[in-house]
């Protein structure tokens, strides 16, 4: 997976400590290749990681890396990177990354052994033999699919392989970003325009994965080795403005040692260090606020004990200094779905300057540093165990983001289509959590600007097709309702599923996961040119707009017209139903000549039939052909608002066979609502028995036929 990646003569972007780096990779390199390993020594070219691994675990067993080692070098000798080194020091390059984040001996292992089944002759089978299905597995995961087999669509489908893999194991995500890390890190030698490529791919998917699997370390450098091929000139003037900041005292470094003061004096142990912006971080502080100040190029980072530490020294900051109340954020108690924790605030300092703050224990810091990678192991405890916290917030394997995307991949068999869909979601930086249905079903992480249809197939996949309305918070909504963190959302779905998704859906749905089913079903469905769009989708049901958009398209009538009614003396003549006042049998009724021969049946108690009387138009005596005619009729139900409500009159009118095409919910006044419905009935002598069984729904104290059908 990472044949071509080479050793930069100059490496692209900046990195603390980069050059240290690239000269030790050499040495471990000739190291490898020129010293032989005496048995049950470590080889000389590890030690460096073996020092790192025991920093983070002092009880490894090391022998697993060893073995390990000495199978990736054995297999990989002969092979050269393009710059000259031996390829060997790739995989010891991404493993030491991963040691130094503090991953656990697996990974270690797999991450040596990660190109083994890609680029020499060890087969899989070789791999989990000698160390174990668990390996197997993070090796398979980041081994790449030939081109040969999948040409074009090889490295979306790799991806989707990754991915799957990922969702059983989230240490394949890791190795696979530390291996992007390093080969980003040595990208200098190859030609510009697939520097460009890869780092357009790496800034579309690796570092959102990166970002929703917490790794801010690699992340943000990640993001500056890609700001320093994609943007060169913006990335040379952030650096510039870098370094000149960098020859002048600090400012923060005073309000760094005033903060240590106050803490010691109030007794609470901590750690006050600055941390600096990032050249891409730099950037977009100078974006957002035009020209930078002194205290912009770092923050404050305080680190403490414990979870009531961090509010102690939060009280003790706005106690001696002056706050600025709106940077105040709490990720403590409100975590980042990537596992983020930290309170953030800010201070006024000199001359109407901020200074950033950062307040978190070392616990939350090594979590927010390394992400899922510092929690080890996700499937047993032992060496890589989490503690604490850690432990309590949730199963690292299947994020909320991941089990969504892992759900709509399956339903995305085009490479391309996949693809597309992948780089949308990942472009999606946070997420919500709503509470949908059924309690026992857990909430939903959905993506910021996630709407009702997105809920919808979240929760409920390819059956979300018959839904035909909404509540949130208790209150009608429309499909396209946007959701917010914390929102209650329950669903209304056709009993029968004969309802299926309206073209506007697509307007709707943000998500794949309700876009790629939508456009299946659509595509499969072609409804004929002549049917109303409502037979066949609930666009004009509940999910009409609450009020209802403008811009809509009235809902077609239903065609009761000749069929319903006959004039007496006249029984050829083409008879209309008023839309006025919505004339249905057993309504007493009578018509009025219109021009074309036509008549208009209105209702006896109808005003405009009284005016047409008063201006001297004979009425013609209309009865109906049946009382099982069908209709479409609007009512009004007046209520006092209560929760349920809106529930217990949809169940009514389902229960009567009425079908809703189009729904309103007026603002609640003095504790009152009024709920207006236009009905499709199958036989119109059942009106009469739907408006008494909306009016015994508890809360409503009237139902009544509209003067006029809804548009």
């Amino acid at each position: 997976m990472s044949a071509e990646a080479t050793t930069p003569s100059g490496t692209a972007g900046p990195r603390r400590g980069g050059r240290r780096d690239v000269l030790r990779l050499r040495q471990l390199g000739r190291a490898a290749v020129l010293r032989t390993a005496l048995r049950g020594r470590l080889p000389d070219a590890i030690e460096h990681l073996a020092q790192a691994h025991r920093r983070h675990h002092p009880r490894a067993d090391l022998g697993l890396l060893r073995r390990a080692y000495l199978l990736a070098e054995s297999a990989h000798r002969g092979q050269f990177r393009k710059s000259g080194e031996p390829y060997i020091t790739h995989p010891l390059a991404v493993t030491l990354i991963l040691a130094e984040l503090g991953a656990e001996t697996t990974t270690l292992t797999a991450s040596l052994l990660h190109d083994t089944v890609e680029d020499t002759d060890v087969t899989l089978d070789q791999v989990r033999a000698e160390f174990g299905d668990e390996v197997g597995h993070l090796v398979d995961g980041v081994t790449k699919l030939e081109k040969v087999d999948y040409g074009a669509a090889a490295e979306s489908e790799t991806f989707r392989k990754m991915l799957v893999a990922t969702g059983s194991d989230v240490r394949v995500m890791s190795i696979k970003l530390a291996d992007r890390l390093h080969n980003m890190r040595t990208l200098g030698v190859m030609r510009p325009e697939k520097q460009a490529r890869i780092a357009r791919v790496t800034g579309d998917v690796l570092i959102p994965l990166a970002e929703r699997l917490g790794v801010q370390t690699v992340k943000t450098e990640l993001e500056d080795l890609v700001f320093a091929i994609l943007q060169p000139e913006e990335h040379a003037t952030a650096q510039e403005l870098i370094r000149r900041h960098a020859e002048r005292p600090d400012p923060l470094a005073g309000v760094a040692e005033s903060v240590r003061g106050v803490l010691r004096e109030a007794g609470i142990a901590a750690e006050v260090v600055i941390r600096p912006r990032h050249v891409l971080s730099v950037h977009r502080v100078r974006l957002k606020r035009g020209e930078l100040g002194p205290y912009d190029y770092g923050r404050l980072l305080i680190l403490v004990g414990e979870n009531a530490d961090c509010y102690a020294v939060l009280g003790e900051l706005h106690t001696c200094f002056t706050p600025v109340v709106s940077e105040f954020k709490d990720f403590i108690a409100a975590p980042k779905f990537n596992l983020y924790q930290s309170l953030h605030t800010a201070l006024a300092v000199d001359a109407g300057q901020v200074a950033e703050v950062l307040v978190r224990t070392h616990t939350m810091h090594r979590v927010a540093e390394a992400g899922v990678i510092a929690l080890g192991d996700p499937h047993r405890s032992g060496e890589g165990e989490p503690a604490g916290d850690e432990a309590e917030r949730g199963d690292p394997t299947r994020p909320g983001w991941l089990s969504r995307l892992l759900d709509w991949q399956r339903q995305a068999p085009d490479p391309d289509t996949f693809w597309s869909a992948l780089r949308d979601e990942l472009a999606r930086d946070r997420e919500i959590t709503v509470f949908v249905d059924a309690a026992e079903d857990g909430p939903l992480q959905l993506p910021v600007g996630a709407t009702c249809v997105d809920a919808a197939y979240a929760r409920h996949g390819q059956d979300a097709h018959a839904c035909i309305g909404v509540r949130v918070n208790g209150r009608l909504a429309t499909l396209r309702t946007v959701l917010h963190d914390g929102d209650t959302v329950q669903l209304l779905l056709a009993a029968d599923g004969s309802w299926g998704p309206s073209p506007e859906w697509l307007d709707y749905a943000t998500t794949p996961a309700a876009r790629i089913p939508i456009r299946r079903w659509l595509d499969s469905v072609q409804a004929p040119a002549d049917e109303p769009a409502t037979a066949a989708a609930p666009s004009a049901a509940l999910t009409a707009a609450a009020p209802a958009r403008a811009d809509e398209p009235p809902p077609p009538a239903v065609p009761t017209g000749e069929s319903a009614a006959v004039v007496a003396g006249a029984p050829g003549a083409p008879v209309r139903l008023a839309r006025c006042c919505t004339p249905v049998p057993p309504d007493t009724v009578s018509g009025f000549a219109v021009r074309g021969g036509a008549v208009t049946v209105h209702r006896k108690d109808c005003p405009a039939a009284a005016d047409m009387t008063a201006a001297g138009r004979r009425p013609l005596r209309v009865s109906w052909r049946s009382g099982s005619v069908g209709c479409r009729v609007t009512l009004h139900a007046e209520a006092l608002g209560r929760p349920e409500l809106l529930a217990d009159l949809t169940e009514a009118l389902a229960a009567h066979g009425a079908a809703v095409l189009h729904a309103e919910v007026e603002p609640p006044r003095e504790h009152r609502v009024r709920h207006t419905y236009t009905l499709r009935l199958p036989d119109a002598s059942g009106l009469p028995r739907l408006m008494k069984a909306m009016r015994r729904v508890p809360g409503v104290y009237d139902v009544t036929r509209a003067a006029r059908l809804q548009p």
